[in-house]
């Protein structure tokens, strides 16, 4: 099984995602945590409620710090920042591979309760599509150097 670790800086709302449709996606392939660099300490109430609508459990899920897995075995870092928005995107250190999904941060789309709501609406489709494209990979066969640039192309899609 796969150990991927989804970072974002404040783990409040787009790692969590990400890590909810990881884990219920990729089952017996995938196991997904999510941390920040600064984590919010809180998780997003709309992200929540999102999850809860697609039938997600956030059960032991809160907002944590990535000194969390300084002692647990990842095999992949996806990194979730949107660079697009002028994101600072955390730099974590361990020597892991990584790929980047930039994912725009519904949390700081203004407007309209429906406007909001599209938004996560739309994160949520851009994860799903995302990783059901990774689970189309042989990704437990593929060295890192073949699989993170498939992955960054990944990335790259549905945004």
């Amino acid at each position: 099984m796969l150990n991927i670790l989804v970072l974002c800086t404040g783990n409040s709302c787009r790692s969590v995602i990400g890590e909810a449709l990881f884990n219920h996606l990729g089952k017996g392939r995938i196991q997904a945590f999510s941390a920040g660099s600064q984590p919010l300490g809180r998780l997003n109430a709309s992200a929540i409620a999102l999850l809860h609508r697609h039938g997600l459990s956030i059960e032991g899920f809160y907002s944590k710090s990535w000194d969390v897995f300084e002692d647990k075995p990842i095999d992949l870092v996806i990194t979730v920042c949107d660079s697009a928005a002028g994101e600072v995107c955390p730099a974590y250190f361990r020597a892991i591979p990584k790929a980047h999904w930039s994912t725009v941060d519904p949390s700081h789309i203004k407007g309209t309760e429906e406007e909001v709501l599209a938004a996560f609406e739309a994160a949520y489709r851009t994860f799903e599509q995302r990783i059901n494209d990774m689970l189309a990979l042989p990704f437990e066969t593929l060295p890192p150097e073949e699989l993170v640039p498939k992955l960054n192309a990944i990335g790259k899609l549905y945004n």
